[in-house]
């Protein structure tokens, strides 16, 4: 079965719907991006003799990213999702790709990310607060590009309280699986475990949450305790169930 750990020289495919996507977010992408692996393919789908895309060709050239055009097949309706979807197919069988990033908001997406998956893949998604559930599940890992969730710093003002973390159920029983599968005998778990338990279990991350770091959410949650524990050079945050 193919491994489905990253690394920073993972290669990925970068495939955006720009009829659904906002171009003023691609350095936020980009960035992100940048911490799982190298892009290597990058496209954007669109009808680009369209008024409504001149923000993304305005920063195809800046962030070296191919354009796709798909005149309209019919009056409001085009081909942009077939391609890509052909197109990731393509790529999946014939391409060294260890990720795929879809940009978009469309629910369309959601057999393909389930079948790049199948095949052992990582899906990173990203798009608006109005992406049908669908879609996000079916990603490894999924980012809203709203502007009030597109970053930990944009999201500082409006971070939920530690008495709202803990009436969201659906996240504490994330958290505290998590916790339950990493710990040792004495109930701690080292937060590397945590995490990536996490990722398995679903698109979850921490900074939709408005937290810069894992270990910061545990904290705002009186529901676990923290600790720190040296070997050598290396300090490793731990967590443990009150």
């Amino acid at each position: 079965m193919p491994s489905t750990k990253e690394s920073p020289d993972d290669s990925i495919a970068l495939l955006i719907d720009a009829d659904n996507a906002p171009a003023a977010k691609i350095e936020f992408i980009i960035t992100e991006l940048a911490s799982h692996g190298v892009v290597n393919i990058r496209r954007a789908y669109g009808n680009w003799v369209k008024r409504g895309l001149s923000g993304w060709t305005k920063v195809l050239h800046e962030y070296a990213i191919e354009p796709v055009q798909l005149f309209d097949l019919v009056k409001g309706k085009n081909g942009t999702d077939m391609r890509l979807l052909i197109d990731a197919m393509d790529m999946l069988y014939t391409k060294e790709v260890q990720t795929f990033a879809l940009i978009s908001s469309d629910c369309d997406f959601t057999p393909l990310c389930t079948r790049i998956r199948a095949d052992g893949k990582q899906v990173i998604g990203f798009g608006g607060q109005n992406t049908p559930a669908p879609f996000i599940n079916s990603c490894t890992r999924f980012l809203y590009l709203d502007d009030e969730a597109a970053g930990p710093e944009q999201k500082k003002e409006r971070r939920p309280s530690g008495k709202e973390l803990k009436g969201n159920t659906k996240l504490m029983n994330t958290l505290r699986s998590a916790v339950d599968a990493a710990a040792d005998d004495d109930g701690w778990a080292s937060l590397g475990p945590v995490g990536a338990h996490i990722s398995n279990q679903g698109p979850f991350d921490h900074r939709t949450y408005g937290f810069s770091k894992l270990s910061d959410l545990f904290k705002a949650i009186d529901s676990f305790e923290m600790s720190k524990v040296q070997h050598g050079s290396q300090t490793i945050h731990r967590v443990k169930r009150k």
